[in-house]
């Protein structure tokens, strides 16, 4: 899985972790349909190679995503497609957050510049942030008359809890870096100009982590947002003995009795 074909998403495999770049500089990485298509179409890769063990997931040319292309909208005529047919294919688009969200392996955006709208969305899906301390994090949605779509609803409520999400909603303010820290929407902030170097390295380390492990650790942190705790607690039981059967496993017991830092094949 080498560099991609398209202009419009890029995608380089090194080492098992696979980054991901939004590209379009020109209108600020703004979410089209061709770019939506071609990011769930990577993503669904990613999801299903055993060579990816991590996604690293951000935009081209000093900014992540601005959200949708509100100029595109501004220009459109009439829509050409029926009301159920647009419904039909945006959610196919917002595949993408549900496969950084659900994929059993690490997900982390790199938020250079503004992540707004749906592009804040896509980053809140991930499982970690990385921003600078400049960057412009917004929902957005409000201002240009929309409720919200790719799950930013649902992902800024289980991360901050439903009064402070209906606050960045309802009030749409801009956020730095610094203040999204502070508010907990983002993992870690850095300087605007090391926000590439941050992310590629905790990616790089968690793509060389237990990757087996990892996806049954996100799975559990998935089923905790919504589910019983009996049903998490099974989640856990077979995930755990599950998991004592890996390599990656056995190795890490060898490590630990050795005094040595273990070596993980991901399997």
């Amino acid at each position: 899985m080498g560099a991609s074909q398209s202009k419009l998403v890029l995608e380089q495999l090194d080492d098992g972790l696979l980054t991901v770049v939004m590209n379009r500089p020109e209108r600020r990485n703004a979410l089209c349909p061709e770019l939506c298509t071609l990011l769930v179409d990577a993503l669904q890769r990613a999801a299903g190679s055993s060579e990816v063990r991590a996604v690293l997931i951000k935009g081209a040319g000093g900014t992540f995503c601005v959200g949708g292309d509100v100029k595109a909208m501004a220009q459109a005529g009439a829509p050409e497609l029926g009301v159920d047919e647009r419904i039909r294919q945006l959610r196919s688009r917002m595949e993408a957050a549900r496969l950084l969200h659900d994929m059993p392996k690490p997900t982390i955006a790199a938020i250079a510049g503004a992540a707004a709208g749906a592009g804040l969305a896509l980053a809140l899906a991930c499982d970690l942030r990385i921003a600078g301390e400049s960057a412009k994090i917004t929902t957005a949605f409000g201002k240009v008359g929309l409720p919200g779509d790719f799950g930013g609803t649902y992902f800024m409520t289980r991360l901050l809890g439903s009064a402070r999400a209906r606050e960045l909603y309802l009030t749409s303010p801009i956020l730095s870096g610094r203040q999204a820290l502070e508010f907990g929407l983002v993992t870690r902030v850095v300087a605007d100009d090391q926000v590439d170097v941050a992310g590629a390295e905790l990616a790089r380390s968690l793509a060389a982590g237990p990757t087996l492990t990892l996806g049954h650790m996100k799975q559990n942190l998935n089923l905790a947002e919504h589910a019983a705790l009996g049903e998490c607690l099974d989640s856990e039981a077979w995930r755990q003995i599950a998991c004592m059967t890996t390599e990656d496993h056995r190795e890490a017991a060898a490590a630990f009795v050795e005094k040595r830092a273990p070596r993980f094949a991901g399997k």
